[in-house]
């Protein structure tokens, strides 16, 4: 029995935002199996990437684009503070929580490599024709809630030692008690590992879209021959 062919399994590579008119016939020569796992590997090495990049001292503290700023409620508490000349506890506060972000992600690699694992063809078709936010989505609904879980006592542990996160958090719940502030995160714990997470799918994202641009600067044959089909 012949096999089926990815571009007709998967016709949404003919409309991936890299693809040239030619690409469909490109895409013609590469199997479902091969495809799919070219997709797969895209992703993993993506991934990887991402947890390198900001799973290491400064990857938050020292990348602007995901840096962790204090929570909304807690910026004009932070400009009296330093007005009075208690900038430093500030400074303290923001630094404890990039720093506990940088711990926190490496403990990700396993779920991430498991869902790009257990990925199906119909994930496949999401992520190719859910546009620029697709990877970010998919890794997102797979880890979220369990990375969540895993992220947050090791954010906990790195902002107890500053003295001044129990008493933002003391002082979200009075404003929050007084209807001054609507609050998404129950603590400065929960919104460091929010945030920490959107920043590593965001990463992701990102990454996955540097192969697309260039597989063959992967070293990656597969790569090369997969993603290369839609230029």
């Amino acid at each position: 029995m012949q096999r089926r062919r990815f571009a007709s399994a998967l016709p949404m590579f003919v409309l991936a935002p890299l693809a040239a008119p030619a690409s469909a016939q490109g895409l013609a020569g590469i199997s479902d199996v091969d495809a799919s796992r070219g997709l797969k590997t895209a992703l993993e090495t993506g991934a990887m990437a991402a947890v390198r990049l900001l799973g290491r001292p400064d990857g938050f503290l020292g990348n602007p684009q995901v840096r962790i700023p204090l929570p909304g409620y807690l910026k004009d508490a932070a400009k009296i503070l330093s007005a009075i000349g208690r900038r430093r506890e500030v400074e303290e506060l923001e630094t404890a929580m990039n720093r506990a972000a940088e711990n926190a992600v490496p403990m990700a690699k396993k779920l991430l490599a498991d869902a790009v694992r257990t990925m199906t063809v119909q994930d496949a078709k999401q992520i190719l024709t859910g546009g620029e936010t697709s990877v970010t989505t998919f890794f997102a609904d797979r880890t979220r809630q369990p990375l969540s879980a895993s992220f947050l006592p090791v954010v906990r542990q790195a902002t107890a030692k500053v003295q001044l996160a129990e008493k933002a958090d003391q002082l979200a719940k009075k404003a929050q008690a007084f209807g001054l502030v609507r609050m998404e995160d129950p603590s400065i714990d929960h919104y460091v590992t929010r945030k920490a997470l959107d920043a590593l799918y965001l990463v992701i994202g990102e990454e996955e879209r540097k192969i697309r641009r260039d597989p063959v600067g992967t070293g990656s044959a597969l790569l090369g021959r997969v993603f290369g089909a839609l230029r």
